[in-house]
């Protein structure tokens, strides 16, 4: 539904809180001047950027994990884990410390303790979702199961996308095109048939972990189109993909879509193409791109909870070549450490870095602005309207 929609079914209690965060002067015991009132007002650009503008950082990325949403109802409790999501340490600041590490300045423990339950209540999630219910940004349902469930309008939904593209377009630094780039656009799909070939015509043993061993592994690697270099010992891997352990990131990923859609299947400790493997090997034509993408969003959604949202900015901001650094500007604002896993580390090799490789993306090196990026056709037509549901993926 859309707002003026919503609206009409809201009680005059929520109408009025909403008019008196817009400081809208009109007659608060008539329902239709309520209404009016507040379509007149929020339709203004001036006062809804206003709004945006008045929003703390973790406002801001509450509302952006629902702008890209396919749904249009969620409980509170996804709400809720949404609002705490949110919160993680800023860019440029340490991680906390602990305590036994700390001098700590002479300070009752009474009063620090005090200030840390302040602290907590001033950003309780249900605040902020109260703080949207009075902006007329979230509205619950009104009949049934549905009463506990709360809705975004969806043409504010839309105006939110188009007010935020133009704020985060006008800190960008677009380019000309580079004089060299790469465009890897359906390099995965072919090297999903050289796995399969590989696998087929080989007796591929396995550790015991379920990975391939390294002499496998390695002379796999010679046979893609992309060239990686295996995990060195004790590097850091964790939390992106079912073998991510072993692989590299591509590969990973590649393995990972094998098994999801029981191409290869695992025979004592030894891998084996299976006759949905057989068919496609046989099928050099067939392009899963769009397959390919949605099982990455499924396998990083965990390590980045708003991976959809911020791989739809990128589609969205990077229609023209643009510089990774002013991308970077934009976006580390929304992006969450993980583990070793700095903001820039997740931007730059998890979704950028990814996104080449899915051949959603080019990635180009100009002479005067350095990386630069660029939305293929491929990459923009696979990302509109993609629904996670519509797939289902299994190991």
């Amino acid at each position: 539904m859309n707002f003026s929609d919503m609206l009409g079914f809201a009680d005059i209690g929520q109408l009025s809180r909403i008019a008196s965060v817009y400081r809208i002067e009109c007659n608060g015991h008539s329902k239709n001047e309520l209404i009016q009132s507040i379509l007149s007002t929020v339709s203004r650009n001036d006062v809804f950027e206003a709004q945006i503008s008045g929003m703390k950082v973790e406002e801001f990325r509450f509302l952006n994990t629902l702008l890209f949403e396919t749904r249009d109802s969620f409980s509170l409790e996804e709400l809720i884990a949404r609002v705490q999501q949110g919160k993680f340490v800023e860019a440029g600041k340490a991680e906390p410390v602990p305590e036994s590490n700390k001098i700590e300045a002479a300070k009752p423990k009474r009063s620090r303790k005090k200030e840390e339950q302040t602290q907590e209540k001033e950003m309780a999630p249900r605040d902020m979702i109260v703080r949207f219910k009075h902006q007329g940004w979230l509205f619950n349902g009104f009949s049934g199961t549905n009463r506990y469930l709360f809705q975004v309008p969806q043409d504010l939904r839309i105006r939110f996308r188009e007010t935020l593209k133009r704020k985060f377009a006008a800190e960008l630094e677009y380019t000309d095109e580079p004089t060299m780039y790469r465009d890897e656009q359906r390099l995965m799909s072919d090297d999903i048939r050289q796995v399969l070939h590989y696998i087929y015509h080989n007796e591929v043993q396995l550790a015991a972990d379920g990975s391939m061993y390294k002499r496998f592994s390695a002379q796999l690697l010679e046979r893609l189109a992309v060239r990686e270099e295996l995990p060195g010992k004790g590097e850091w891997r964790f939390g992106y993909g079912k073998h991510f352990h072993q692989y590299p990131n591509r590969m990973s990923h590649l393995f990972d879509y094998c098994c999801s859609m029981r191409y290869i299947e695992e025979n004592n400790l030894s891998l084996s193409v299976t006759a949905a493997g057989k068919e496609r090997l046989e099928n050099a034509l067939i392009d899963e791109t769009e397959q390919l993408y949605k099982l990455w969003l499924k396998l990083y959604k965990n390590p980045i909870p708003n991976i959809m949202a911020l791989a739809q900015w990128i589609n969205s901001l990077a229609e023209q070549w643009v510089t990774v650094a002013s991308i970077r500007k934009v976006l580390l604002p929304l992006i969450k450490p993980f583990y070793y896993d700095d903001a820039i580390t997740v931007l730059e090799q998890r979704l950028i870095g990814m996104m080449v490789h899915l051949g959603l993306l080019r990635l180009g090196e100009h002479e005067t602005h350095g990386p630069v990026i660029r939305m293929t056709i491929a990459g923009r037509a696979v990302m509109s309207g993609i629904d996670l549901n519509e797939q289902r993926f299994s190991f």
